[in-house]
């Protein structure tokens, strides 16, 4: 018998007595080529990414960002499930169903019941669908929700020679260890290829018994400024508006020269933002390239609303 509220083949269906009129009618709903569920059933991720290994013969998995999304890594909305096989005449295509063939032993791990991809294996997919700058998000991402260090990532996919090994290793020259968020990952990156030097994550100042009393996004702590992302949640709680307010009287009496960033300064006009910081960083007597490398503009192209 097949459970109706979970994914099930059209042949374990039509084997267990539900008839093919059945099937096509309302009591059910297709999610891809050959799998149903119960229309009665509230479709979720999960739901979506088992009915896609259940397209497969066993042995496939969750990969590229499907994986990452199940894993609770930052990686950009993907309307397909992506699943990988080892041997291509295996592979299911449906739409919204993007199957891939992985090299013979690429690492599977099982997580919150479903196969999914192996941490080094998973950023190498992910270079396969992201441009740089989400990638890097991803891989700062990886750090925090998985536990792993950057350091690591590096020296793990110096051993890798899938095809796309190259792009993964590349990016990985960015990834960091203490990333909050995806907007600083996106504003120190603005801030890097634009040939600035590259500034401190998380840099923290303590007091006399080694206590933090304040923390930066991005530090240029040598002529102490600090590039700080503002998100909504900094003026629509107030608690956090209240703590903010203490906040700068710390950052006052530390003399530091803050620049705040918004995500309108990152997506709709990032050439104000690296304008901003040249000069609160030239202020303090760092020199700052005048004109600025032009990689930014490929990554941070502006004027679109934030995603």
């Amino acid at each position: 018998m097949v459970d109706p509220n979970k994914p099930f083949l059209r042949s374990d269906a039509l084997a267990s007595g539900i008839s093919a009129g059945a099937l096509a009618g309302r009591q059910y709903v297709r999610i891809f080529h050959k799998v149903h569920i119960s229309a009665g059933v509230r479709l979720d991720r999960e739901h979506r990414f088992a009915a896609g290994l259940l397209a497969h013969p066993s042995g496939a998995w969750i990969s590229h960002t499907s994986a990452a999304a199940l894993r609770g890594v930052a990686v950009p909305d993907d309307p397909d499930v992506h699943v990988s096989v080892v041997d291509a005449k295996d592979r299911r295509w449906s739409p919204g169903l993007k199957p891939h063939v992985a090299p013979v032993g690429t690492e599977v791990v099982v997580c919150q019941g479903i196969r999914v991809s192996g941490i080094v294996r998973m950023f190498v997919e992910l270079a396969a669908v992201l441009p740089l700058v989400d990638l890097v998000v991803a891989g700062d991402s990886m750090c925090r929700v998985l536990g792993i260090k950057a350091a690591w990532l590096r020296s793990e996919l110096e051993k890798t020679r899938d095809y796309w090994s190259a792009a993964a290793r590349y990016a990985a020259q960015f990834v960091r260890d203490r990333v909050d968020s995806p907007m600083e990952t996106r504003t120190r990156m603005l801030l890097v290829l634009a040939g600035f030097p590259e500034p401190t994550v998380n840099f923290e100042i303590r007091d006399e018994n080694g206590d933090v009393v304040l923390q930066f996004d991005l530090a240029y702590e040598a002529v102490r400024v600090a590039v700080e992302f503002h998100g909504r949640h900094h003026v629509e709680v107030i608690a956090s508006w209240e703590r903010d307010l203490e906040r700068q009287d710390v950052v006052d009496d530390a003399r530091w020269r803050v620049v705040s960033v918004t995500a309108s300064g990152v997506y709709v006009d990032p050439l104000k933002t690296l304008d901003r910081v040249a000069r609160a960083l030239r202020s303090r007597g760092m020199r700052v390239p005048r004109s600025y490398d032009p990689e930014w503009m490929r990554h941070f192209p502006g004027r679109r609303r934030a995603s």
